[in-house]
């Protein structure tokens, strides 16, 4: 197939009728979509900034036994396609945490910090009341909509947490993790707070059943191992304190009959889920599998849904130097976003792909076309005369060297799916990285999102699509009303404050 395909790329015919299908295609969009948008997905891919999206691309191509850089993602059929801008309100290169509040709670925020604006600090309790901040998944249930999350990660990471938390940490994930004056002062941990603060969150899944069950509490999967055993301080049992469906395990979930759930909570590992190449296929579901049954779930209500979907161990992988089980993480969540959209419809869903930050993850090297984006590049280095894979990070633990050089990669298995791909700098962590991510979205009011954007602005293009939050009277408009713009004098004020930020 691909020997045929090199011959048709060799006729200019073959680019040009391509070309012209694609035209057609971008005409066709010319017509917007502005219906009211009834259900709102949010696929966050952690850490998976432009390359990592490419490389994403060429993998799953790969696996398919094809070249792979002319293959689609699922989100590169998106019609429409923006940047967003991550820096946090202190950090150049941001964090998880903060950007989460942006892309969800419609606010920069600081570093660390989940459910608060800017004027809260890390880390210090006191600074939390009066500077909450809600999420549009609260303004969807305000709305009458389900809500629903699901993550790789545990369903109190820094992602999923700015969904209902306010928290000046991050890290806080239950009463065990925070300062005792912290606890004493009255801040709550971030699992209690799933619990607490929005009333009858409809679906969640993921990780984190420890920081869920009172200290001590052997876990029901690994009863002979302390670490994955309760956290809590409080003696309370989250699990039990739940109304509706509790699942742990993939057969459990499977199971289900989904019209006859009201409420799920699913946390199938005490921390985060396996990374998909070392998930063990009959106990715990896929990123996928989580998807489907949580729409499922969702549709059931007239009113209309919004599902938050986190691919979090992308982020993970890169974290660790390990490129191919973070795209792999990425081909997975791409693949959940094709199951979605088999169950979903862009007359009346509007669908958003992005990434809260990037990381410093590259490939490069001259590669020849269809070379595994595991592989060597094709040449080697004219300073030290030795090989090096496409595949290299700026920083992070896969600095080595051997013999006071720079080690022959030749010499070990670099297509392994733990291995460390070479670094720049030594790092025990590799970083983020502080350039843009794309958005891709389709579905009503898609072309909202286009430009280059601060990354605040997502949730609320996406609330406005649903009518939503404070985005509400062109709605009223429709009906009969007159919207509300902004005057003459709110523009002044607005350049104003710009004038005067920091």
């Amino acid at each position: 197939e691909f020997v045929f395909r090199c011959e048709q790329e060799k006729e200019p015919k073959f680019w040009n009728d391509w070309a012209q299908k694609t035209l057609d295609k971008a005409l066709s969009l010319q017509t917007l979509n502005k219906n009211k948008a009834q259900n709102l997905i949010l696929f966050l891919g952690d850490g998976m900034g432009v390359p990592t999206v490419t490389a994403a691309r060429i993998l799953k191509g790969q696996l398919r036994g094809q070249p792979g850089e002319e293959g689609q993602l699922e989100m590169d059929k998106f019609p429409f396609v923006a940047l967003s801008k991550t820096y946090n309100t202190n950090a150049q290169v941001a964090d998880s945490a903060g950007t989460a509040t942006a892309y969800l709670c419609g606010v920069k925020a600081n570093e660390g910090t989940v459910g608060v604006s800017a004027a809260a600090v890390r880390s210090q309790c006191n600074t939390t009341q009066g500077n909450e901040v809600t999420s549009i998944l609260r303004w969807a249930k305000d709305a009458g909509k389900s809500i629903g999350i699901v993550t790789t990660t545990r369903v109190n990471h820094a992602t999923p947490s700015a969904a209902y938390a306010h928290c000046v940490d991050r890290d806080w994930y239950s009463d065990n993790e925070m300062p005792a004056d912290a606890v004493e002062a009255g801040c709550k941990d971030i699992a209690r707070q799933l619990f607490e603060n929005i009333p009858d969150i409809d679906v969640i899944m993921g990780g984190g059943r420890k920081y869920m069950y009172p200290k001590n509490t052997t876990d029901v999967e690994y009863p002979g191992q302390p670490k994955h055993s309760g956290t809590r301080k409080d003696g309370r049992n989250l699990v039990k304190e739940w109304k509706g469906h509790y699942v742990w395990n993939k057969k459990d979930l499977l199971s289900l009959n989904p019209t006859k759930v009201d409420y799920l909570l699913g946390l199938f590992e005490p921390a985060d889920l396996p990374y998909d190449l070392e998930r063990n296929k009959e106990t715990d579901p896929s990123l996928s599998e989580m998807v489907e049954v949580a729409i499922k779930i969702l549709r059931r209500n007239p009113n209309g849904f919004y599902l938050l979907v986190e691919g979090g161990r992308i982020d993970h992988g890169h974290h660790e130097g390990k490129a191919k089980q973070a795209l792999h993480e990425a081909v997975e969540m791409d693949r959940a976003i094709g199951r979605a959209d088999l169950m979903t419809s862009t007359s009346d869903t509007l669908t958003v792909v992005t990434a809260d930050h990037s990381h410093l993850f590259g490939f490069g090297g001259y590669t020849q076309r269809g070379n595994s984006i595991f592989g060597l590049a094709a040449m080697i280095s004219d300073v030290d005369q030795k090989p090096f894979t496409a595949i290299l990070y700026g920083n992070g633990p896969g600095y080595k060297l051997v013999n006071g050089a720079r080690e022959n990669v030749s010499t070990v298995d670099y297509q392994d799916n733990s291995y460390l791909a070479q670094a720049a700098v030594p790092l025990s962590s590799e970083t983020h990285g502080g350039e843009d991510v794309a958005v891709f979205a389709k579905g009503p009011m898609a072309h909202l999102l286009h430009g280059v954007h601060e990354q605040n602005y997502i949730p609320h293009a996406m609330a406005y699509a649903a009518c939503i939050g404070q985005n509400r009277a062109h709605c009223l408009a429709s009906a009969g009303a007159t919207p509300r713009r902004p005057g003459l004098a709110g523009l002044v004020g607005l350049a104003t404050v710009m004038r005067l930020l920091c």
